[in-house]
Parts: C-alpha cells; sequence; structure tokens
C-alpha cells in the first residue's frame, strides 16, 4: 500500500467515525500533517485488529441479555479530542446505536470497562445516569466479573467511573485518577504505544 493510499485510508476512517459522532467536532481530525501521516500509518495497520477486541467487548455485553433484549449496536474506536474530556461516547441516534472509544487514553485491560458503560446507556436508549443505567450497569458488572457501582452514587461520580478489572491491584489508584481527569491530557499520538500493550496481550491477531 502507497503512503498516499495509506493516508486516504486513514483519513477515510477518521471521516467515518467524526460522521458517527454526537458532534463532528468530538473526533479530532488532527490538523497537523505529521500527525496525520503517523495515526493513519497506525490506522491502516492495526484499526482492524482494535476494532475486533472491541467487538468482542460488545459480544460480551450481549450475552449478558437475552436475544430479544438486545439493542442492534456498533462499537468503534476513534480518537475523541481531548476537549471534550471523555475517554467514551454513545450515539444513539445512529442506527445501529454506535459507540465510540478512545483507545489511547486508557489502558486496554479497561477498555471493557468504557465499553459496558457505554452499552449500559445504549441499552436503555437514555444518555443520563438515572435508576436505569445503574441497574444494567450492575447487571453487566456482575456478569462480566467488573467491580459493580454503589447505589447510591451520584450522577457525577457515575459519569466519570472507571470500571476496571477488580483484580488489577491499581483499581483504587485508576478511579481516583478518572475522577481527576488525569487521563484527559493524553493525545492520540500515544495510540502507537497502545499497540504495544496490545501485542503482548493478543501476540497471533498480529501474525496476518
Amino acid at each position: 500500500m502507497s503512503k498516499n493510499e495509506t493516508l486516504n485510508l486513514g483519513l477515510d476512517y477518521l471521516a467515518t467515525v467524526r460522521h458517527l459522532s454526537l458532534n463532528p467536532k468530538m473526533v479530532d481530525l488532527l490538523e497537523k500533517e505529521d500527525y496525520q501521516v503517523s495515526v493513519c500509518n497506525w490506522i491502516s495497520s492495526h484499526i482492524a485488529t482494535v476494532n475486533h477486541i472491541l467487538d468482542r467487548h460488545l459480544t460480551a455485553c450481549h450475552n449478558c441479555f437475552f436475544r430479544w433484549e438486545r439493542r442492534s449496536i456498533q462499537v468503534l474506536a476513534a480518537p475523541l479530542a481531548q476537549s471534550f474530556g471523555i475517554d467514551g461516547l454513545c450515539n444513539l441516534q445512529t442506527k445501529p446505536i454506535t459507540i465510540l472509544i478512545d483507545v489511547g487514553r486508557v489502558h486496554p485491560d479497561d477498555w471493557l470497562g468504557l465499553v459496558v458503560h457505554e452499552y449500559s446507556h445504549a441499552h436503555i436508549g437514555f444518555p443520563g445516569h438515572d435508576h436505569r443505567f445503574i441497574s444494567v450497569l450492575s447487571h453487566l458488572c456482575l456478569g462480566l466479573g467488573l467491580e459493580p457501582p454503589e447505589r447510591q452514587e451520584t450522577t457525577e461520580y457515575l459519569r466519570h467511573l472507571a470500571l476496571c478489572n477488580p483484580h488489577n491491584r491499581s483499581i483504587s489508584i485508576m478511579v481516583r485518577l478518572f475522577r481527576l481527569g488525569a487521563f484527559m491530557g493524553r493525545t492520540i499520538h500515544h495510540w502507537k504505544s497502545i499497540i504495544l500493550k496490545i501485542k503482548l496481550v493478543h501476540p497471533i491477531m498480529f501474525l496476518v
């Protein structure tokens, strides 16, 4: 694949997820040319693998419900603009419903937690964090081995909740960091370092 083809493939993908977001400005199209080339090279080489992992997490969420209870949902990785201060979003207006996850700002071990959070919004068809959201979130956490939220948690806390693996010793630190917004300062060029961690966890997927 030529450099121009790689660039065009990456830009096409970014344009696609931008169209699927709640606000086009939420997806960072990377105006700096050097960033564009770097990220588009990464996308052409790795985005299929990353989206496959996210889709497996989506399937795991689906499997917590009867077939007739499941909504039509798709999940994709996307570089979300850090000015919005979010690591994931759920767009209820698209068909299927779209979940976008910024995998570059979260450790791969915690991608499932982000998908679970946004899946809860998709399942109830509501962007807020009311009792229905807590009920679905708790159901998913119990089914997938994640730490469920407390019923009395505030809406603001739930909005920034990091659903980490309970066996991860750093869970309490991770939650505090999310609440302080410490991950918000990371940008899309960190995706390259994240893929190294993915290779360690899923090495066979990189042999193709």
